[in-house]
């Protein structure tokens, strides 16, 4: 099987060198020039909770030859159009592109390259682009194996191509195989939604914001809202990690101390991550916040249901793409404290 990755930033970096090391062969694909000649040069190597270097073949998008049975798309959302035009020569009828994106991007990438060739996917750990040729591991690396990805076909079907995919995906880290992937999505959703989302407007890292009660405050109901849009749609989120997302759905305001050991659990092993917009914004680049956040606010604008927390991370997010600096935690929490409680 000729395998490929659509942007080999801090996650494909990680899964192209994992891979690679597993015994499949994977075309690294990237913009960056630099990035793919220190790839080819000294190899992928991983940092943080891994010291692994592996030997991979690093392309340019106008290098790549012939056609791919399988590429996992791990571009920015932001960066899909002109992706997917630079991939579809490469694409034969059967081919299959597996999305690896944050967010929920399967109807747009299946109105540029065929719904019978998109598979749907989730990527269950976190990474840091160090510098050409490395990439950080943020997350530990027991959840890593056990929790590395989701995958599954649009419409639920279980299918053999399915199978295909699990066992390259496995090589990184466990795969699982959903029924719902959309509901996956919508759960993988809300952990960017809130940690990633929340990490990127105030300026910090995961652990920062487990930190701070004010910042646990607005992030529960970030998810709150995530959930409610999700159930509006017709959407039940699934587990994630072993745990039911569901759970942190709001009752009330009285609620929200009930799902603060929830949280730590599931994100203390994801502490030293820094949030892949954040690390757009400290590079001067537009980031992924309306395809994360702005994307809960878009949905529940469609069925009528408030998004206030999201829009306050939209709004300071987008404040720092503007002025080409990132977030300050000390300036920004107090945006968070004057929300309405």
């Amino acid at each position: 099987m000729r395998v490929a990755i659509m942007g080999s930033g801090s996650l494909g970096t990680i899964i192209g060198a994992l891979i690679t090391a597993g015994g499949q062969q994977v075309d690294l694909i990237d913009i960056n020039k630099e990035h793919v000649d220190a790839l080819n040069h000294s190899g992928a190597k991983i940092t943080g909770f891994m010291d692994l270097t592996v030997p991979v073949k690093a392309l340019l998008p106008d290098e790549m030859t012939d056609t791919y049975d399988l590429v996992f798309l791990l571009t920015k959302q932001v960066y899909n159009q002109v992706s997917l035009d630079q991939l579809r020569p490469h694409l034969s009828p059967e081919s299959i592109v597996c999305t690896l994106q944050n967010g929920v991007p399967e109807d747009s990438v299946a109105s540029i390259i065929g719904r019978e060739r998109t598979l749907g996917g989730v990527v269950g750990f976190g990474a840091a682009w160090i510098g050409p040729g490395v990439s950080e591991l943020a997350t530990e690396e027991h959840t890593l194996k056990s929790y590395a990805f989701d995958i599954g076909e649009l419409d639920g079907a279980m299918t053999p191509r399915l199978e295909e995919v699990r066992k390259i995906l496995d090589l990184v880290g466990h795969c699982h195989v959903s029924d719902n992937i959309m509901g996956i999505k919508w759960a993988k959703l809300l952990m960017n939604a809130t940690f990633s989302g929340m990490s990127a407007a105030l300026g910090c890292r995961f652990g920062d914001v487990l930190a701070n009660e004010t910042a646990m405050y607005s992030l529960a109901h970030i998810a709150n809202e995530t959930i409610k849009v999700a159930h509006a749609h017709g959407i039940k989120l699934e587990e994630m990690q072993g745990k039911d997302m569901e759970f942190l759905e709001l009752q009330d305001e009285h609620d929200v101390p009930n799902k603060m050991d929830f949280y730590r659990e599931v994100w203390t092993p994801h502490s030293q991550t820094k949030a892949s917009m954040l690390q757009d914004l400290e590079k001067n680049r537009k980031s992924e916040i309306d395809y994360i956040n702005g994307f809960v606010c878009k949905k529940g604008e469609e069925v009528g249901i408030k998004t206030p927390f999201n829009n306050l991370v939209v709004k300071l997010v987008k404040e720092a793409e503007q002025k080409g600096v990132p977030p300050e935690f000390s300036h920004n929490i107090k945006h968070f404290e004057e929300a309405p409680k």
